[in-house]
This record gives structure tokens, sequence and C-alpha cells, in this order.
């Protein structure tokens, strides 16, 4: 089936990926297995096409590193921007070398380049499903990684993250088990 030939060429893809997850597997593997988990959870009646975008979000992303790009807030808002155009463009090429129609894989690559987000079902449930991943699975690391941080930048984040979710994934949120420093920004994101 077309479907499975799609997964097979972006999981391909994804193991080309040098950073590895504890476990050994290519991190972006990882990253989306967990994407496609959400994206079931939020919505139930998911389509094949909806858990390939899930495994598209970060198709290829190490191939363009974040330091390619100026390191600053401009900087990094090009350096997202590019990557969603790249990342939509590839998942649609491997979905038609699949044999997956063209009005499906243009339909996903508005979904994976972030098009319509608050208004497009299928693009909302892909930020839907990031903004779980890394309060679930990203959030701590990153909080370690950028120590230097006032505690407001990350309250900022959290906020910025906690609004870019539909009600039903900030139901899903609140409902996580974070380590009591995270779960504490999170509350005070919240309150203000």
């Amino acid at each position: 089936m077309s479907y499975d030939r799609a997964r097979e060429l972006i999981d391909a893809a994804h193991a080309a990926d040098p950073h590895k997850a504890t476990d050994g597997r290519a991190a972006e593997l990882v990253y989306a297995d967990r994407m496609e988990a959400w994206v079931q959870k939020l919505v139930p009646a998911d389509t094949p096409l909806l858990r390939l975008a899930a495994r598209s979000q970060h198709l290829e992303r190490w191939s363009v590193p974040r330091a390619s790009f100026p390191m600053d807030r401009p900087g990094y808002l090009q350096w997202r921007k590019s990557l969603y155009t790249k990342q939509a463009e590839r998942a649609r090429a491997l979905l038609l070398q699949a044999g997956i129609a063209a009005s499906e894989a243009a339909e996903l690559a508005v979904w994976v380049s972030k098009t319509g987000l608050k208004t497009n079902p299928g693009t909302q449930a892909l930020e839907d499903a990031a903004c779980l991943v890394f309060l679930e699975n990203e959030i701590s690391a990153f909080a370690a990684q950028h120590a230097e941080y006032p505690r407001e930048k990350f309250v900022d984040i959290i906020r910025k993250t906690w609004r870019k979710m539909s009600p039903h994934a900030q139901e899903l949120a609140s409902g996580l088990a974070l380590p009591s420093g995270i779960a504490a920004l999170v509350q005070e994101a919240l309150a203000s």
C-alpha cells in the first residue's frame, strides 16, 4: 500500500539522522514516534495521511543546523521558517515517490509547512502534537541547555507554547507529569 511505502521512505530519511537518542536510535525516529502517538491521542479518528504528516514534522531537520542562521531571534525565526518549507517539500516528494495522490501529498505539505495554524485542523493537530512532545519530552533538556536564561524567559517560552495549542491540547498538557521545577514554570506561565 502507498501509505506503508511512504512511511518506509520517511523513516529511512529519519534513520540518516546522525544524532542518537538514549536508546541508540536516530533521534528523529524517536521524535516521529512521539509525534505520531500524540496525533493519535489528539485526533482519535486520524487518517493515515495525518499520521504520515506527524512523522514528517522534523523530516531531515538535522541537515539544517541552527548555527547556519544568525544566532538571534530573527535568525531563529528564519531558520524555523526555512525548515517548515524544506520539510514540507521533502515530505511531499517522498509521498509522491510512494505513489500517494498529488492532492494528498499537497495537503500533507500544507500541514507540515504550518500553513493555516489555528484554522486548518491538520496543521493545528501537528502543532498541538509538537507542543506536547516539547512539554513532555524536551523541555527539561532545553532548560538545562539554556541555564543562562532568566526565569522570565522560560515562563515566556511556556506561555507562547501554550498559546499555540488548541483547548484540547491544553487540557492534555495539563495532565502531564512534569518535573517539579518545570511544573512550577508552567503554573507561573498560566497564572500571568
